[in-house]
């Protein structure tokens, strides 16, 4: 599984509610380093300046929910 499936898989079964941070997802999410997701989340957001995939919606700084 990628780490887009576990966060979507950890909302669906109500592990993590949105929005979300870093923290909430990394304990919902505990196969994967905390630190994984504190750069992923902002890459893969709506408006990332890298034309990266856009999985996420920055709420406010460090908030996000999926798209």
């Amino acid at each position: 599984m990628t780490l887009i499936d576990d966060i979507r898989t950890a909302v669906y079964k109500n592990k993590l509610q949105q929005p979300f941070n870093a923290a909430q997802c990394a304990v919902a999410c505990p196969s994967w380093a905390k630190r994984t997701f504190g750069t992923f989340l902002p890459k893969h957001r709506r408006g990332n300046p890298g034309g990266n995939s856009v999985l996420f919606v920055r709420i406010h700084r460090g908030i996000y929910r999926l798209v």
